[in-house]
């Protein structure tokens, strides 16, 4: 009461600001005493894990930076490897818009309807043998990469190439061919249409931070700044494109047009004429398995590549190692086989290395607990967000020894695999959740390698090796932020 009479007393005083700074004061007072209040409830039912300081409403949000793979390594330190950060409902808005309201397999929930999608995915798209019989589409994309370069360094010697650039495309002409039968960057049909380009900004609005994915009841400021209307144009152009690519696909059937690979797409329609989907077989759920293995296999691959080879700049020793190996399996043939690359042992292991400290998707796709856990003694509440940071685990010096070096040759004489079965090296993810397209990825990206190693020497422009950029930029995957402009110099049998 005697509150309430001072506060009526100073309303009729003249400093009206201070009355309205003091009842500001009172009401965040009051708040952080009822914020703190429920916290200690909660803690007090559930024994949660380790919290970093919270602010009211926005939780620890605020604690995360442009790179949270980064952020939560940071908080780590001081609080543990199992932490509990309040971080919003996380509603997944880019997914329900590209992907067809979670339809797919990458951001679909657990159930008997992903795992016949997820069947489906391993056994008829992306199986081993499905994998080689794309054998061709590989080389003939590598070998146009590798003649585009050639042909600059005679065009005009000692120039530079935009090597970020010639991956990332070459990554989306391969996915683009063995997704849909053919690249679309260059269409002849005057459509306009361009699948890379697309596939780019579609992948970009991925990454874009939402703020309906925090907070659902202010999903108004997402239509209010644009981000929702960006979104529904990207996925529009996309979902026309994949209409138009279907359609030819089903005419081209209906006409028994024979043709001598088949692509996913092809595939796709054939387990459906038969009848051999065990799921909801409409057009939505097919097309965002096929923007699943568009995101999936396009940058990842590209990302890979890039690192690997800012990694191989910093490191002469490891770039020429890996040569002289590369040169001496392929010897004095005309070109390079892919059975060659299973002979190279040393490459496999820099790809690894590139792996264990540049995994593509640091914080892995997120899941969500079903049900109540215990892990190493906490509780975990149902329906809570996981994060894994592949990053920070990866980079582990209780696991790793000297993890911040770039050291091929720790994979020399050691069997850890990339597939994760060790829970150290984990880049694909983990048990059923884990990436489904490892073989389609390694494949493309050990033969772009290999052949890029064994056609051409390379140099900085001007730049010292150690001065090399190596910050990151983060999208849905975190590739290079500065690209990579390298002088290539041809090898000479």
């Amino acid at each position: 009461m005697a509150l309430v009479s001072i506060l009526k007393q100073l309303a009729y005083e003249e400093n009206s600001t201070l009355y309205n700074s003091i009842l500001f004061g009172i009401i965040i007072t009051i708040l952080l005493v009822v914020h703190n209040l429920i916290i200690t409830r909660k803690r007090n039912n559930n024994n949660l894990p380790p919290c970093p300081l919270q602010l009211p409403f926005i939780g620890n949000l605020h604690q995360l930076g442009a790179l949270p793979h980064r952020s939560f390594h940071e908080l780590s330190k001081k609080h543990g490897p199992l932490m509990l950060l309040k971080l919003g409902q996380a509603q997944p808005t880019a997914a329900n818009i590209f992907v067809y309201g979670c339809k797919d397999i990458g951001f679909a929930p657990y159930g008997e309807e992903w795992r016949q999608k997820r069947r489906i995915c391993v056994l008829e798209l992306l199986s081993v043998k499905r994998v080689r019989s794309f054998q061709s589409v590989r080389q003939q994309e590598i070998a146009e990469l590798v003649g585009s370069i050639r042909e600059a360094c005679e065009r005009n010697k000692g120039c530079c190439v935009n090597l970020s650039e010639l991956l990332i495309s070459t990554s989306n002409n391969i996915v683009s061919r063995c997704i849909l039968g053919q690249k679309y960057d260059n269409p002849k049909d005057g459509s306009g249409k361009n699948f890379g380009e697309l596939g780019r900004k579609l992948m970009r609005q991925f990454a874009s931070f939402s703020v309906k994915d925090f907070f659902p009841s202010l999903g108004w400021v997402d239509v209010v700044t644009g981000l929702i209307s960006e979104m529904n144009a990207i996925f529009v152009a996309f979902d026309s494109f994949l209409e138009d690519v279907i359609e030819e696909h089903r005419r081209r059937i209906k006409m028994k047009e024979e043709k001598e690979d088949k692509d996913f797409v092809d595939i796709l329609l054939e387990l459906q004429e038969n009848n051999m989907l065990e799921f909801e077989d409409t057009q939505d759920s097919l097309k965002a398995i096929l923007v699943d293995m568009f995101v999936g296999g396009s940058d990842t691959t590209s990302t890979t590549l890039e690192w690997t080879f800012a990694e191989l700049l910093k490191n002469p020793k490891a770039m020429k190692k890996a040569q002289e190996e590369v040169r001496r399996v392929v010897g004095r043939k005309s070109k390079v086989e892919e059975n060659d690359v299973n002979q190279m042992n040393y490459l496999n292991c820099v790809i690894k290395e590139t792996l264990r400290l540049h995994p593509p998707v640091p914080l892995l796709i997120p899941r969500q607990t079903t049900s109540s856990a215990k892990v190493k003694g906490f509780d975990i509440p149902p329906k809570t967000r996981v994060f894994i940071n592949a990053w920070a685990i990866q980079r582990d010096p209780e696991l790793w020894e000297d993890p911040e070096e770039f050291i091929p040759e720790r994979f020399e004489n050691n069997q850890v695999d990339v597939r994760g079965l060790d829970f150290k090296l984990i880049p694909f993810g983990i048990g059923r959740r884990g990436c489904p397209g490892i073989s389609f990825g390694l494949v493309s990206t050990e033969y772009v390698l290999a052949n890029l190693l064994y056609w051409f020497d390379w140099k900085l422009n001007g730049e010292d090796a150690c001065d090399i950029d190596m910050n990151e930029m983060c999208g849905l995957t975190v590739s290079k932020k500065v690209p990579l402009h390298l002088q290539p110099i041809s090898y000479s049998l």
